[in-house]
C-alpha cells in the first residue's frame, strides 16, 4: 500500500542515514536485477509504442530530432545524461529563462501549466508519461532505476539546501511515490518529503506498488504537463 500522507508542505525533518541505506547491499542487489529484467522486457515489447512515436515526433516537427538528452544530477551528485522523447521546441532551453517568472513550482523546480515551448504531439506524450519512456535505457545503463527520486537538474541541484541533497543518496528513478500521487499538485519541498518518504520505506514490494501505480496512471493521467 503506497501512503501519501506525508506529502506536506511542513518539513518532517527526516534525516537519513548514508551508511544504512549503503549496508542494504540484498536489496540493492535484487533492485539492480529487476531492474535489468524489467527495462529490458520493456523495451522489447514496447519497441512498436517507440517506433510508433518517433514517427508522430518526426512528421509533427520534421527538422526537429525524436530524443532529447539533457543533463541531470544522480546518485551522489553524479552527471549523467537523461534521454527522453522531444516533447519541446528544439530551443526550449534558450527560452527557460524568459519564463521563470512564471513558473508555477516553488523551490528549486521549474513547472508551467501551459509551457509554450511544449508541441502538440508532446502535450500528449507528457500528459501519459510516454516521453519518459527511453529512460528505460539510462535504466540499462544503471544511471537510474525503475523506482527513486526524479533527476534534477544542475541548477536546480545548485539552490538545494543540505536537507534536499538527501535525494542524491539513491540512485534516481523513473517514477517514484511523487510521481503515482500528488505530482504537479504540490511544490518542491512537498516532492522532497514524498521522495524522502520513499527512501525511508524503499523496499522490493514498495517498488513493485509504483511500478504498477504507474503503469495505471499512463492509462489513466494524473495531471502530468
Amino acid at each position: 500500500m503506497i501512503d501519501n500522507s506525508q506529502g506536506t508542505s511542513v518539513r518532517n525533518n527526516r534525516i537519513l542515514d548514508p551508511e544504512r541505506l549503503k549496508s542494504r547491499h540484498l536489496y540493492h542487489f535484487c533492485k539492480r536485477m529487476m531492474d535489468l529484467v524489467l527495462s529490458a522486457c520493456g523495451l522489447v515489447a514496447l519497441s512498436p509504442v517507440l517506433l510508433i512515436i518517433a514517427v508522430a515526433i518526426k512528421y509533427g516537427e520534421k527538422d526537429g530530432a525524436i530524443i532529447y538528452r539533457q543533463q541531470r544530477v544522480g546518485k551522489d551528485g553524479k552527471l549523467f545524461s537523461i534521454y527522453k522523447f522531444r516533447s519541446m521546441c528544439m530551443d526550449a532551453d534558450k527560452k527557460l529563462g524568459e519564463l521563470q517568472q512564471l513558473n508555477e513550482v516553488e523551490g528549486a523546480m521549474f513547472k508551467l501549466h501551459d509551457d509554450p515551448r511544449v508541441t502538440k504531439v508532446g502535450k500528449m506524450l507528457r500528459r501519459t508519461s510516454l516521453d519518459e519512456l527511453p529512460q528505460l535505457y539510462n535504466v540499462l545503463r544503471g544511471d537510474m532505476s525503475l523506482v527513486g527520486p526524479r533527476p534534477p537538474l544542475p541548477n536546480e541541484v545548485a539552490q538545494y539546501s543540505d536537507y534536499d541533497k538527501q535525494r542524491l543518496l539513491v540512485t534516481p528513478g523513473c517514477t517514484g511515490l511523487w510521481q503515482v500521487s500528488a505530482r504537479n499538485e504540490v511544490g518542491f519541498h512537498e516532492m522532497v518529503e514524498l521522495d524522502l518518504q520513499y527512501i525511508q520505506r524503499s523496499g522490493l514490494m514498495y517498488d513493485l506498488a509504483i511500478i504498477l501505480k504507474t503503469i495505471k496512471i499512463m492509462i489513466v493521467p494524473n495531471g502530468a504537463y
